[in-house]
């Protein structure tokens, strides 16, 4: 019966074995204790293998004082090229200081016994494949069993088992030496063989990993000795799987992840808490798990393209527990013993970030609100309401200037919580008139009149004018603000602008420090001018004699205000030609100065705005592509999303006015559908959580069918007269939705 419902870790332990095989090796057992072993096992196969509680009993145990006697010891391994060179283990995550093994807890350091010299096996996946058709056939599993039996006896046998030469030494990252294939048909076939077979590899395993077995019945506990076993391999040892692991197939790899991931969800939140031994006393478990995720998502990001979308590393588990306090622990221990997962953020979701990100702000405002309290209240001065928000007021005729005075005016303020009052309208700011604020705003300073901004047609994105605007420096702020006060915009920037903001994600102390500097490649450069990378990449590829065909030289001209500039890519550039040889140096140099150097003032400015006024150790829990999200929402309507999750005040969703609605809205264009979203929330973005995070409301509203639709944007919600047929929804609907700027009360 244990086995007839055999737990998910059973099979991870399983799959995981063989690909991760190294020249680290275990001790083979003694002769004497291999024949007892053995022995009853074939009495198994005879009669009925006793309870799994009685089997993992008869392990012999280590006592603790004797496992935590000795030190690790490093093994050394000869002729290593480059180690120094291989990138880190976690490329896209930004911690303070970088997790190494000697950061790990004592007991999730193993020692490395002695390399000994494997046996000889000669078995094929072709003779593999032969003894299970065989076995199926006839019944008879015995030749299966005993290459089971004796395989998973100790790593000495996986490895002689597995890898292609077993006397080879794989020092390089381009070949672990094992031989996939086979690994793939023995584990694909274990999971059909009699239950005798999979107890004789679950003891092997257990042997050869669990040398401090405690006796608990869960096959999680295996999976979680495995998982030590790997987190704790010296770093070298580390590179070596991360280039194997992108050797995967994308299938397998993203069985390896899921399993994981599987993993820490059921050790946090176990269906059955009486299988798993009490948290304190595994706490290493998590730990393991997410060292060895982070060798997979180093994988992922050195392997070209990505084997799985990043968002496949992502724990939604995480959204339910105490983010705050790993936020907190992250921040006052660090890379210390205390575990975060903050020290793994490719483990949380976009919206757990969010989260982190939303509540850091308020602290920040709620701190700033009260220290201006109390720096009235020790003037003398009496307090009021206002002193504790930015309070933007503004005229619509004057969008623009008002706001870059206000802004000027009161610099001190940003951090608090942002108000905007329109000049001769009643309506009071509860999100909606900010939200309308920044939409009419950004829509004006992004007009190529302003000169801040270039719009490429080609690429339908904004990219930085390469000369100074002086009405830049306030407008900086912009992005900043909005991300603080949880609010979406409408901006079109390429990918590449956000990896920008995060270069460094934390402004550094130094002044002279630059910012805003990435790394940049043609891939950066197609996404704002593809033409332009276009041609470059067909110089790279050109086949003729570049120096004579192109007459180029290390010399750029740039257009300004109808005046042509020329740069020079490096000293003396415009005396050098570019040549077959030296085309994909000038190629990167003229890249990085179209991205970086050229708008390096702009972009240092708009930088430091956004820094200035979203300053949080939580930005470097972001990817690029994360903050881009969390400033522009998703540009993606799913109507009937929206439908499924709306909530009602004063109708039924079978009411005739609701299904006329329904039926209009998801027959709308998508620029209708956007202009009844802005009209609506004040943003025609949809947030981090999808439509479910609007908490959009329709409300009945007791007036004369004659009226038009009206919003609540500070609360998503739509008031809607009882219409009384679908024609007269329409037009009132839609002549609502298209003229749905400004606020006003009746």
């Amino acid at each position: 019966r244990e086995f007839q419902r055999r737990s998910p870790a059973t099979e991870n332990a399983l799959s995981i074995v063989a690909p991760c095989l190294t020249r680290r090796t275990s001790k083979k057992a003694p002769l004497a204790d291999q024949r007892s072993r053995s022995g009853e096992l074939e009495r198994g196969t005879k009669s009925q293998f006793s309870p799994f509680t009685s089997f993992i009993s008869t392990i012999s145990q280590k006592k603790e004082a004797a496992g935590s006697s000795g030190s690790p010891t490093q093994l050394v391994i000869p002729n290593i090229k480059h180690v120094r060179d291989l990138p880190p283990i976690c490329l896209d995550v930004r911690q303070k200081r970088r997790i190494s093994i000697d950061t790990l807890q004592a007991e999730m350091k193993a020692p490395v016994p002695p390399e000994p010299s494997l046996p000889i096996r000669t078995k094929t996946v072709k003779d593999f494949q032969e003894d299970i058709e065989k076995a199926t056939a006839s019944g008879d599993w015995k030749t299966v069993y005993d290459f089971f039996l004796t395989t998973f006896d100790s790593f000495l046998e996986l490895n002689a088992a597995f890898k292609k030469d077993a006397n080879a030494s794989f020092n390089t990252i381009e070949d672990c030496g094992i031989n996939a294939k086979f690994v793939n048909a023995v584990y694909d076939a274990l999971l059909n063989t009699p239950q005798d077979i999979q107890k004789a590899v679950l003891k092997g395993i257990i042997n050869g990993l669990l040398q401090e077995w405690k006796g608990n019945t869960s096959t999680f506990v295996i999976f979680a000795h495995f998982l030590r076993q790997i987190a704790a391999l010296a770093e070298a040892d580390h590179h070596f799987l991360i280039h194997w692991f992108k050797k995967i197939s994308q299938k397998r790899f993203k069985q390896l992840v899921d399993r994981q991931l599987q993993f820490i969800s059921l050790r946090l939140f176990p269906a059955k808490p009486e299988e798993f031994p009490p948290m304190i006393k595994c706490t290493w478990w998590i730990q393991s798990a997410a060292k060895v995720l982070s060798l997979l998502n180093a994988a992922n990001s050195l392997a070209s393209p990505s084997i799985i979308p990043y968002t496949d590393f992502c724990n939604s588990t995480l959204d339910h527990i105490d983010l705050m306090e790993e936020y907190h622990n992250w921040q006052c221990y660090g890379n210390s013993h205390r575990f975060s997962f903050c020290q793994y953020p490719f483990i949380i979701s976009i919206a757990a970030k969010k989260v982190i990100i939303q509540r850091d702000s308020e602290q920040q405002m709620i701190s700033i609100a009260r220290q201006s309290l109390v720096d009235k209240v020790s003037r003398r001065q009496r307090p009021d309401m206002n002193m504790l928000f930015l309070n933007l007021k503004v005229r619509w005729m004057h969008l623009v200037s008002d706001s870059l005075d206000e802004l000027t005016r009161k610099r001190g303020d940003l951090k608090k919580k942002l108000k905007v009052t329109f000049v001769g309208e009643a309506g009071l700011d509860m999100g909606g008139l900010t939200k309308e604020w920044f939409l009419l705003l950004i829509r004006q300073i992004f007009h190529p009149d302003y000169g801040m901004f270039t719009y490429h047609k080609d690429s339908h994105c904004h990219w930085f004018s390469s000369f100074k605007c002086d009405n830049y420096s306030e407008f900086r702020l912009l992005m900043g603000l909005a991300v603080y006060n949880s609010i979406t915009l409408d901006i079109r920037f390429p990918p590449c602008c956000y990896k920008k903001l995060l270069s460094p994600p934390i402004v550094p102390c130094d002044q002279s420090t630059p910012v805003g500097i990435s790394s940049v490649g043609l891939d950066d450069l197609d996404q704002i001018m593809p033409e332009l990378a276009h041609g470059l990449n067909e110089l790279l590829s050109y086949e003729g004699n570049v120096e004579e065909d192109f007459y180029s030289t290390f010399q750029v001209f740039q257009e300004e205000f109808g005046v042509i500039k020329t740069y020079t890519l490096k000293p003396g550039g415009d005396k050098i030609p570019v040549t077959n040889q030296n085309r994909k140096e000038y190629v990167q140099l003229y890249v990085d100065f179209l991205l970086n150097k050229s708008i390096y003032k702009q972009f240092a400015a708009f930088y430091c705005g956004f820094h200035s006024v979203c300053a949080s150790y939580a930005l470097m829990l972001l990817r690029p592509e994360e903050v881009e999200i969390l400033v522009c929402g998703s540009p993606e309507l799913d109507m009937h999303a929206l439908q499924k999750h709306t909530q009602y005040d004063g109708y039924q969703k079978t009411d005739p006015t609701i299904r006329y609605f329904w039926e209009v809205v998801l027959a709308f264009p998508l620029e209708l559908q956007k202009k009844l979203l802005h009209f609506t929330t004040g943003s025609d973005r949809v947030p981090v959580g999808g439509m479910t995070d609007l908490n959009f409301k329709i409300s009945r509203s007791e007036v004369s069918t004659d009226w038009l639709p009206v919003a609540h944007t500070c609360f998503n919600q739509l008031c809607l007269p009882p219409y009384k047929n679908k024609k007269e929804l329409k037009q009132k609907l839609t002549i609502g939705i298209s003229n749905g700027e400004g606020f006003g009360l009746e």
